[in-house]
């Protein structure tokens, strides 16, 4: 698969195998939310590619405990993304690698919370955006738990410290793609 090439351009090793670990389990279960919606082969194609490509900014970041020895901050890896996906030829995937952190941050996140990151909203617009999104969530890069699955209950609890409209988005979603 042509997303598995891109990847291994720019993750090697352990950080390799993570990363495409934890974005088969995100695939997975975005793959399900599409067949609940009965959405097209395109759109599940797209759903699929963008899924297994959304985590390729983590290349560029520090992140010592799952091999990774950039120099940037975790938090930029949406925006390392796009920037990689958009070089590679794939501008609306790389949409959603800059779109599909927590559930989507605003520029007034960004500025309360200090971000360094560029001053522009950050929240998934699109169908497949918010669906990768969502699925993304419920799956870690922790070594040793890249296939449990969080519940939505440990889920809430991390976005509730982010503020309570970021709960409202997720339930929002799980009313619409839960149950998959």
């Amino acid at each position: 698969m042509i997303a598995e090439q891109i990847l291994a351009r720019y993750l090697a090793g352990e950080s390799l195998d993570i990363v495409l670990e934890h974005s088969r389990h995100v695939a997975a279960l975005a793959l399900g939310v599409c067949d609940k919606l009965a959405l097209g082969a395109a759109d599940k194609r797209f759903v699929e590619e963008a899924a297994l490509l959304h985590d390729i900014g983590v290349s560029q970041v520090h992140a010592p405990g799952i091999g990774l020895n950039g120099d940037q901050p975790y938090i930029t890896h949406g925006v390392l993304g796009r920037a990689i996906l958009e070089k590679e030829g794939y501008p609306v995937h790389a949409l959603v690698c800059e779109r599909h952190i927590g559930v989507g941050l605003t520029v007034a996140d960004i500025e309360r919370q200090e971000l360094p990151l560029p001053r522009r909203d950050m929240r998934p617009v699109s169908l497949p955006e918010q669906i990768i999104c969502f699925a993304d969530l419920f799956y870690s890069k922790q070594p040793g738990k890249l296939a449990e699955r969080k519940s939505p209950e440990r889920i809430r609890k991390k976005l509730a410290s982010f503020g309570d409209d970021k709960v409202a988005i997720f339930d929002s979603w799980m009313v619409r793609f839960g149950g998959v």
